[in-house]
């Protein structure tokens, strides 16, 4: 059995579960929790950077990052589960992939800024400098929505509008209300979305 080490609200985690899921690997994936602060945490002998998710294999090789983990997630399904084949579909999937990891990438480092920095020596311009990559991103979706698919790219632009939802209480809803049908589609098409859905208590 593979072990998938996580942490329930990583958006990063979230997109290695719905894959798995899309991929038909779930049953075959335990899930065990990780904590990126504990330095006690086995998870810095498994990925020296300390980061999620990593993917144990049986052999106890580790595999990350979530990029990594769905291109071997895809080889296991027999390919073209998650990553086209088609060259053109392929390159079209990666690049959303991208840039959906991207929209991620410059929320957390947002999200760390106020948690691990004092309220004191937080810097607006390096906020406001994340937050404008996140704008022009959605932006960018808006006027051009990608086609319903359950492949990388969808899959990871669904984590990532998740990821607003749940750290930045969903404000980029009201100016894009074509990100928000497409979501609404995906969501409903693909039910590991909501299954995975991390709900603060």
């Amino acid at each position: 059995m593979m072990i998938l080490r996580s942490s329930p609200p990583s958006p990063f985690g979230r997109k290695v579960r719905i894959a798995a899921d899309v991929a038909g690997l779930s049953s075959r994936i335990d899930i065990v929790v990780a904590d990126t602060i504990d330095p006690g945490d086995s998870l810095r002998r498994q990925n020296p950077l300390g980061k999620i998710p990593v993917l144990m294999l049986d052999s106890g090789q580790a595999i990350f990052d979530s990029r990594v983990i769905i291109e071997y997630l895809d080889l296991l399904a027999g390919g073209g589960a998650l990553i086209p084949r088609e060259p053109e579909a392929r390159i079209r999937a990666l690049t959303l992939q991208a840039l959906a990891d991207g929209i991620l990438d410059a929320c957390i480092l947002q999200v760390y800024e106020a948690r691990f920095r004092e309220e004191a020596k937080r810097d607006a311009n390096w906020l406001k400098y994340q937050s404008e990559k996140t704008a022009r991103a959605l932006a960018a979706l808006e006027v051009g929505p990608p086609p319903a698919s359950s492949d990388v790219g969808a899959i990871t632009l669904a984590c990532a509008l998740g990821y607003l939802d749940l750290r930045f209480a969903g404000a980029w809803r009201q100016d894009h209300p074509r990100l928000v049908a497409w979501l609404d589609e995906f969501s409903g098409r693909v039910a590991s979305f909501e299954a995975t859905r991390f709900i603060p208590v």
